[in-house]
C-alpha cells in the first residue's frame, strides 16, 4: 500500500503525518501515545488500510514533528487542535472515526468532549488512556464512578500511577532516559510486556519531550477537573493486564459519555504490539457498526429533504 507522508501546519507547529488507504474510504485518524511515535500503529495500519483511509501523525514533541519548548504548548487544548489541523488537511469535511492509546487516548477525549468538534467525529475507541477530568472527578468522589467501581480500585490506581509522580520529578526524569532508558526501552517491552518492539530511532527525542505532556496537564486536571461529556460514540478497548492504567477506569461513565461499549482482551498496556489482531479487529466492528448509523441517519435526512 502507497504511503503519503504529509507535514501539516498546526499554528506554526509542523507535524508529520502519514496516510494510507483508499482515498474514498472511512477515514480513521490513530493517535499514538508516551514514549511513541505513529510507527507503534504500523501493524494495526497494516491490518486496516484495506479498507479505511488510515491516517496516523506524529504528536508535538515526538517522531518527525516539531518540538515546542513551552510547556503551555503541550496543554491539552493545544493536543486536540494538532488533532484538529490534521483532520481538516486529511479528512476534509468528512467526519473521521478516532482511535487514541495511552497519551494519544487522553488527548482524544479532549476532543471527543469539546463541541468545537461536534459532528466532525464519527466515533471514538479509547485504549488504556482514561480523560483526564473523569478521572479526577472519580478520585473526589464521583458517586456513579464509585458505585460502578471494585472496592479499592481507587488505591490500586494511584500505585499503578507512581511514575506520574516520577516523571513531575525535577532533572532525574531527564537523565534516566539518556543514561539508557531510551536504549533499553525494547527490554523492557519485551520483559514486561512480551513484545518485541523495532527500536525507534526517535525514541529520546520522544521520551525527553513527552515528559511536557504530564506536567502541563495532570496537575491542573487533579485540582480543577471539568465536566465533560462526550458528543460522539465511544468504545473501551481494555487490557486486563495493564499495569499502568487499570480496567476500572472505564467504569462508571454513563453520566459523562452515554451508552458506550467495552472490548476486554487479556494483554497489558501496549496491546497494541502485543496484539494488533486482536484491536484491529476490534476497531473494525465498531467503525462499522458507527459507518451504517451514519448512513442509515443520512438516507432518512435525504427521504426528509425529498
Amino acid at each position: 500500500m502507497i504511503r503519503d507522508v504529509q507535514t501539516v501546519d498546526a499554528d506554526g507547529v509542523q507535524l508529520a503525518v502519514y496516510v494510507s488507504g483508499p482515498r474514498d474510504a472511512p477515514p480513521v485518524v490513530l493517535v499514538h501515545g508516551y514514549p511513541d511515535s505513529a510507527a507503534v500503529w504500523e501493524p494495526i495500519r497494516a491490518l486496516l488500510e484495506p479498507r479505511y483511509r488510515v491516517i496516523a501523525y506524529d504528536v508535538r514533541g515526538a517522531g518527525a514533528s516539531d518540538a515546542p519548548r513551552e510547556r503551555a504548548s503541550y496543554r491539552l487544548e493545544r493536543l486536540a487542535a494538532d488533532l484538529n489541523s490534521v483532520a481538516d488537511a486529511t479528512c476534509g469535511a468528512r467526519p473521521f472515526h478516532l482511535v487514541g492509546h495511552d497519551w494519544g487516548s487522553i488527548q482524544c477525549w479532549e476532543a471527543v468532549t469539546n463541541d468545537a468538534l461536534q459532528g466532525r467525529i464519527a466515533s471514538f475507541t479509547s485504549i488504556s488512556g482514561p480523560c483526564l477530568d473523569h478521572a479526577s472527578l472519580g478520585l473526589r468522589g464521583d458517586r456513579a464512578q464509585r458505585s460502578a467501581r471494585p472496592f479499592g480500585a481507587g488505591v490500586r490506581q494511584m500505585l499503578k500511577s507512581w511514575y506520574i509522580v516520577f516523571f513531575h520529578l525535577p532533572i532525574l526524569p531527564e537523565l534516566v532516559w539518556p543514561l539508557g532508558g531510551a536504549y533499553g526501552w525494547p527490554l523492557w517491552l519485551r520483559a514486561t510486556e512480551r513484545v518485541r518492539a523495532p527500536r525507534d530511532p526517535a525514541q529520546l527525542r520522544n521520551a525527553l519531550n513527552g515528559l511536557q505532556l504530564y506536567r502541563a496537564n495532570f496537575i491542573e486536571k487533579l485540582l480543577r477537573p471539568r465536566a465533560r461529556r462526550a458528543h460522539a460514540p465511544v468504545h473501551f478497548i481494555v487490557p486486563l493486564r495493564d499495569r499502568y492504567v487499570g480496567s476500572a477506569l472505564t467504569l462508571g461513565l454513563d453520566a459523562w459519555i452515554g451508552p458506550h461499549s467495552r472490548d476486554e482482551i487479556d494483554a497489558g498496556h501496549w496491546v497494541v504490539l502485543r496484539d494488533p489482531k486482536r484491536v484491529a479487529a476490534s476497531i473494525e466492528r465498531f467503525v462499522d457498526t458507527c459507518e451504517a448509523s451514519l448512513q442509515t441517519i443520512g438516507s432518512v435526512r435525504v427521504n426528509i429533504v425529498g
